[in-house]
């Protein structure tokens, strides 16, 4: 689980912060291609916005997950 909920939070991290890179600077093309998808025409900065603060939450996510599941026997 913990696993899954890290790799998510790198894909969402990753692909929101240089999606606001191309959008700031037009630096670098955006990491993954699907974030264009999910994205609508006119909210980039938002959205890809939101696609960072969302992967940070789930990288704390998968944070209290290991916590969670350590303590079980």
């Amino acid at each position: 689980m913990k696993a899954i909920l890290g790799f998510v939070s790198f894909v969402l991290v990753a692909s929101g912060v240089t999606g606001l890179l191309h959008q700031w600077i037009d630096w670098m093309p955006t990491f993954f291609g699907f974030s264009r998808f999910v994205v609508p025409d006119g909210y980039e900065v938002p959205g890809y916005a939101v696609m960072t603060l969302l992967g940070i939450a789930v990288g704390f996510l998968s944070g209290a997950a290991k916590k969670h599941m350590a303590v079980r026997p």
